[in-house]
């Protein structure tokens, strides 16, 4: 049974039981992931910023066949076809939207006067108040240890929770480094009422990542992962022949453009979806060395839940 704690401001908002949220990971958060992590009792996001329009549609009916609980959308806000995704989300009633990647100003009150919830992602306290002036009902606040795209700030998880919890009135959902109950229970110490987990959800039975990028991603060891491309947006990435070229184009101090012809095009589709752990874009967070196993959705979400339960009875007994 779930702690009577998890009856919060974030789950009573959003209508789940837990105030769990899967990541909306490009090439990984498909219908059957999403479904399952919703069918667990958390939220289930369809990761929107790999998917043409009528590929969402799909995915959204697809997911609405498999569940009848709530789920989202993760908007990055400066993909190409965004009013496309935008009409296709409302068309088919998505009763969430987590935006990112851009101002959540131009999209934030058309979603909501169609009732839809508007969460979106942050890396400082200054973007989250933003956030809020844009009328957005909650904020991801995401660390520096997260995998994939990251802010500029690099301000680590356990100090970024509670400056935008501190800075901000609405839901504060911490997300980068969290993948264990123990993790969880920090996240909400800190004042966050829940988490958004990527990595963990990443290496599932239900996710679209290539077999062979979810083996490598739990083969991870500690140091493993670094931020790269400073000078286009910073992405948290494995290392690998692609990450190397980088590395060494960036230590000789290359340009933005020289950056931008060697990442090319769909480089993380060809590592993350196609599994090419050699020229691929291998995106995934610093938790990945925590990680040894690839297990169904659910039992991710029943661990959570036990380990957050142990690790809170374990506090009370050691006082």
């Amino acid at each position: 049974m779930a702690p009577t704690f998890f009856n919060n401001r974030l789950t009573q908002l959003l209508h789940i039981e837990y105030p769990i949220i899967q990541a909306g990971m490009i090439w990984a958060s498909g219908w059957k992931l999403a479904s399952a992590v919703s069918r667990a009792g958390g939220l289930g996001i369809l990761g929107a910023g790999s998917m043409y329009p009528d590929v969402l549609r799909e995915q959204i009916r697809k997911c609405k066949a498999a569940t009848d609980r709530p789920f989202g959308v993760n908007l990055p806000l400066l993909y190409p076809d965004i009013e496309k995704h935008i009409e296709i989300i409302i068309e088919n009633r998505v009763p969430v939207v987590i935006t990112s990647a851009g101002s959540p100003k131009t999209w934030t009150s058309i979603l909501k006067e169609k009732g839809i919830r508007v969460i979106h992602v942050v890396s400082s306290s200054a973007f989250a108040q933003k956030a809020v002036a844009a009328g957005c009902d909650a904020v991801v606040a995401e660390g520096y240890e997260a995998g994939g795209h990251n802010g500029r700030e690099e301000t680590t998880t356990m100090v970024l929770i509670p400056q935008v919890v501190q800075a901000v009135s609405i839901p504060v959902i911490a997300a980068g480094g969290i993948a264990t109950g123990q993790q969880m229970l920090a996240a909400l110490a800190l004042g966050a009422s829940g988490v958004q987990i990527g990595t963990r959800f990443l290496a599932s039975d239900e996710s679209s990542a290539h077999p062979d990028f979810k083996k490598k991603v739990i083969e991870a060891k500690e140091g493993d992962t670094h931020l790269r491309m400073h000078k286009l947006v910073p992405v948290r990435l494995l290392q690998n022949e692609f990450y190397r070229r980088v590395e060494e184009a960036e230590a000789r101090g290359a340009c933005a453009d020289e950056l931008k012809e060697i990442l090319g095009r769909a480089r993380a589709k060809k590592g993350m979806f196609e599994g090419d752990l050699d020229e691929g874009e291998l995106e995934i967070g610093q938790v990945s060395s925590l990680l040894d196993d690839i297990l169904p959705a659910e039992t991710i979400v029943r661990n959570l839940l036990h380990d957050y339960q142990h690790a809170l009875e374990a506090l009370t007994a050691n006082r």
